[in-house]
């Protein structure tokens, strides 16, 4: 088992049919995504996706061994959701994953589905969320912006690190004891959180200072708070 150079999950951690049906969730996943992301994408928001597919591919190479075999970094899907939305946030942070497993041999090739899941689907999702509900009691301002890019990446890492807690659960190839993997991956993640959350934060306020109108968080509960569709 290669746990030297692995970025999240790697080969052999989790059985083969686990892997193979997480592949078929994380597919699944992505042509929704697809699907959904056909309404957002227009001039505006294509250029800034590959902006921020660009910036997640740098952030997550910062890496730190959590695991035999499994590591934690930071993920990008909150800055994703603010700047781009739920459904192209999704596809940035599955086109960096895949391109580091194909490309990088970071992460391993059956563990694809795996990654995806929990890091572009699971953490999005997560973050999406609590985006929505915090933009809903707090000020639509930078300031209250940028806090909730704190609150949501720290709950998004650590919602995602669990993703895998339950992967290990139905197929985990090694006798690790199920509540310590769980609290490994909850404890460190969310120190992880707190570094992605403070790097998020500085990063969508400065994009709020200058263009809000690129902030796809900021149109979409804006005029849905008005009744309009984003």
């Amino acid at each position: 088992m290669d746990t030297t150079v692995a970025m999240h999950i790697a080969n052999g951690i989790i059985n083969g049919p686990v892997s193979l049906l997480f592949i078929a969730i994380a597919v699944a996943g992505l042509a929704v995504c697809v699907w959904r992301a056909k309404t957002d994408l227009d001039d505006r928001l294509a250029p800034m996706a590959g902006l921020v597919a660009a910036f997640i591919f740098a952030v997550q190479m910062l890496n730190f061994q959590v695991l035999p075999g499994v590591s934690g970094h930071l993920l990008g899907g909150t800055l994703a959701v603010i700047l781009v939305g739920p459904w192209v946030g999704a596809l940035c942070v599955a086109t960096v994953l895949l391109v580091q497993c194909l490309v990088f041999a970071d992460g391993g090739l059956t563990a694809i589905g795996l990654n995806v899941t929990n890091m572009a689907l699971i953490g999005t999702a997560a973050a999406y969320l609590l985006v929505a509900l915090l933009l809903r009691v707090l000020p639509r301002t930078p300031g209250g912006l940028g806090a909730t890019a704190l609150i949501a990446s720290i709950v998004g890492v650590v919602v995602a690190s669990q993703g895998f807690v339950v992967e290990y659960a139905l197929g985990g190839t090694t006798e690790l004891s199920l509540g310590g993997i769980a609290a490994t991956m909850a404890g460190v993640h969310v120190l992880i959180g707190i570094g992605e959350g403070l790097i998020a934060a500085t990063t969508v306020v400065t994009v709020a200072k200058v263009r809000p109108d690129l902030v796809y968080a900021l149109r979409a509960f804006r005029t849905r708070s008005m009744g309009v569709k984003a």
